[in-house]
């Protein structure tokens, strides 16, 4: 059964843990003007919160790590019913200079079309065994709603995924933030242009 997570609590990932990806959902609400594009990142980190290279953001515009072992399953234009963007992570392929796995959303073009969290619904992020249940489906271990209290924010830390001890751990955050992908990869040392 999946564990429910609350904003800052985190969870030991099980040693067989290997082969896992992170989804994340949301629905729009009802409101006039542009439809919304939410995309889903992960920036792969070393000790010191920053990336060593530029090819360590995994997004719309880079859907592979240069290691393999993290992999972003395509941008969702539309947002909806369960899963919206998935990245899968192969644990045992994460180079041990990574030390952390960060899990941004972001809302494209917020400022242009006047848009932010509190616009969205259901929003959620939730860390599934791919070696487990269902083929292709997986089994849910852990699952983080969003409140609603990132209401004005244009931008989330959803979750990280980090080493603890020579372990994995996976912490939920939820931490909004009034700013956009761009601001997030000077944040971990992206040289975004």
């Amino acid at each position: 059964m999946a564990i429910s997570l609350k904003k800052g609590e985190n969870i030991p990932l099980d040693a067989g843990l290997k082969k896992i990806k992170v989804c994340l959902g949301w629905k729009e609400r009802e409101s006039q003007g542009e439809d919304f594009d939410l995309d889903a990142t992960c920036f792969m980190l070393g000790s010191n919160g920053k990336v060593f290279k530029d090819q360590d953001i995994i997004f719309y515009g880079n859907l592979r790590s240069q290691c393999g072992s993290v992999q972003h399953m395509g941008d969702d234009l539309q947002g909806g019913e369960g899963d919206v963007e998935q990245i899968q992570i192969d644990l045992t392929k994460v180079p041990q200079q990574y030390a952390k796995l960060a899990f941004v959303v972001t809302i494209y073009e917020y400022d242009k079309r006047k848009q932010n969290f509190g616009m969205v619904s259901d929003a959620f992020v939730r860390l599934v065994d791919m070696e487990k249940g269902a083929p292709g489906e997986g089994e849910e271990v852990a699952r983080f709603e969003l409140s609603e209290d990132a209401g004005i924010e244009t931008a989330v830390l959803f979750a990280e995924i980090y080493r603890f001890n020579g372990a994995w751990k996976f912490k939920a955050l939820g931490e909004g933030y009034n700013f956009g992908l761009l601001e997030f990869c000077q944040k971990y040392g992206v040289h975004a242009k």
